[in-house]
């Protein structure tokens, strides 16, 4: 293998960096999609022309083919059949009644994508809770539970999962974080009970609790538009489980027609032209749907999987300088950077860094040991919530809030509140399970 100048992790560190910093000092130029193309190709253009004159065309072209392409469908699939549903909920924003929108938020995160789960019941949520006094720490808990780990049981439900199921990790060995996942869920969800009756009971006695514009009397009612696209957030699910090359192993046969190696891909983009198809326009424009969401993920990523080409590399060639040994160690290792960097590049390379560690005994899941993928895997979707800049949904979240008049906390004051009550339960989680 062609060795990997340290210098040429220069473009990834400042794709990274970018991502993280430029929406605070830069975010007139940031918000703009086609400045960010424009950062993205000052920064892919000659890091290509760099990895083809270094013979490492090969790499680079299967990062973008066998990575970048279907992790970007994946999501745009996700993206368009959860924009083709509207949900609203007709209910007083009792504890209980919230506490039950996290929960099904925190159940379907895994199932139809953070980004899917919080797009799809953000909406209902500050509707239902318009005339709550104090309601920022509901959406805090929301981007915890939705827009992060609730989605850690299946490759749908984050991006770093998808990308290490690519990498060989079977869809059903995520399950097996089923015990984590009810432990966060039980401690996240009780603490919010806890702490939401608190605030509405206390409200209620003073008598500064607004009274709520649904009926007391209407209870707990759903309505639904767009119920076709359910049909096919099930499609999605079985084309991620199924159309693979561990159940049709011509898919990973390197000599396959183009249409069998990507079989998976082209279900999906059927699943997106269907939605498109069945789905009413009035729907789409009652959600607020736009493709600048997607559109913007999909460039930021074309830059991060290019120039995180060469940093892979290096970082295979040289796990052993890290010093990265244990569990305990790869889960903060890859939750530290999770916390500030995009969780999905992250993980990859903690994962590339496992798999240079030299292993002996014992089964092997993807090519490292199952326990440090699992450690990967919580770290990264755990600690995307540790910021707004952690994971994709968290900013959507805060924006889409801050617009229905919720006070959302501060860049620095959100890391204040996720030290306090949410890294205890990751810790907790990680240490006893």
């Amino acid at each position: 293998m062609t060795e990997i100048s340290g210098w040429l992790l220069i473009p990834f560190i400042i794709m990274l960096l970018a991502i993280a910093v430029a929406p605070l000092v830069a975010s007139d130029f940031w918000e703009k999609n086609s400045n960010k193309l424009l950062f993205v190709l000052l920064l892919a253009i000659p890091t290509s022309i760099i990895l083809m004159f270094n013979g490492l065309g090969k790499e680079l072209i299967h990062q973008l083919c066998y990575d970048y392409v279907p992790f970007i469908i994946l999501l745009c699939a996700l993206f368009v059949v959860t924009g083709g549903i509207k949900l609203s909920i007709n209910s007083v924003a009792t504890p209980t009644v919230n506490t039950t929108i996290l929960f099904l938020g925190y159940t379907l995160a895994s199932f139809v994508g953070t980004t899917g789960a919080a797009m799809l019941l953000i909406r209902p949520l500050l509707e239902m809770n318009r005339d709550r006094e104090h309601k920022m720490h509901t959406f805090f808990v929301f981007i915890a539970l939705v827009a992060n780990c609730g989605g850690i049981l299946t490759p749908l439900g984050d991006p770093p999962l998808f990308l290490l199921y690519l990498r060989g990790a079977p869809f059903s060995w995520f399950l097996e974080m089923y015990p984590q996942w009810v432990a966060l869920g039980a401690i996240l969800l009780t603490g919010y009970y806890i702490y939401d009756s608190w605030r509405y009971h206390k409200c209620e006695a003073i008598g500064i609790r607004p009274h709520s514009h649904y009926d007391d009397e209407e209870g707990f009612t759903i309505n639904v538009k767009g119920a076709k696209n359910f049909i096919l957030l099930v499609g999605i699910v079985l084309c991620v489980a199924f159309l693979n090359p561990a159940t049709i192993p011509a898919m990973g046969e390197h000599d396959a027609p183009i249409y069998i190696q990507f079989l998976r891909e082209i279900a999906l983009l059927a699943i997106i032209a269907l939605s498109l198809k069945l789905t009413k326009r009035k729907v789409r424009e009652e959600n607020h749907f736009s493709w600048e969401p997607i559109s913007e993920v999909a460039i930021i990523f074309i830059g991060i999987f290019v120039t995180m080409t060469p940093a892979l590399l290096f970082l295979n060639a040289n796990a052993e300088m890290f010093g990265l040994t244990e569990p305990r160690e790869f889960f903060y290792a890859t939750g530290t950077l999770s916390s500030f960097l995009d969780n999905a590049p992250t993980a990859v390379a903690f994962y590339t860094v496992a798999q240079g560690i030299a292993t002996t005994g014992g089964e092997l899941v993807a090519g490292v040991s199952p326990l440090i993928l699992r450690a990967i895997s919580m770290g990264a979707v755990y600690f995307g919530s540790m910021t707004y800049i952690g994971n994709g949904p968290n900013f959507m979240v805060k924006a889409i809030a801050e617009k229905e008049g919720v006070r959302m906390p501060s860049f620095f004051a959100y890391i204040a509140l996720a030290l306090v009550f949410l890294l205890p339960a990751y810790a907790a989680v990680e240490y006893f399970l």
